[in-house]
């Protein structure tokens, strides 16, 4: 692949909606996990439920760990794309 021309406006917006797409699902699962933990931790400050911290903890750096590998394969694709 050639490396986009990113002087056209309109090809710039091409490919930053091509860059929008990549590893989508893996960044939103990233913040949804993360969001999930977080709500599991606010669940047990309050104490609506019994929830080991270490479980919440863990669901919120796996949600981290997505959405930075979702990050480092955007980046990755990036780079790769305009070096064509």
């Amino acid at each position: 692949m050639s490396p986009p021309d990113l002087k056209d406006p309109v090809a710039r917006a091409a490919y930053m909606r091509e860059l929008h797409g990549v590893a989508r699902g893996v960044r939103l699962a990233g913040l949804w996990l993360a969001a999930a933990g977080g709500g599991l931790l606010v669940a047990r400050r309050f104490h609506w439920f019994d929830v080991p911290l270490w479980a919440a903890a863990s669901v919120v750096g796996l949600g981290v760990m997505l959405m930075i590998t979702g990050i480092a394969a955007r980046t990755r694709y990036h780079a790769l794309r305009m070096r064509g």
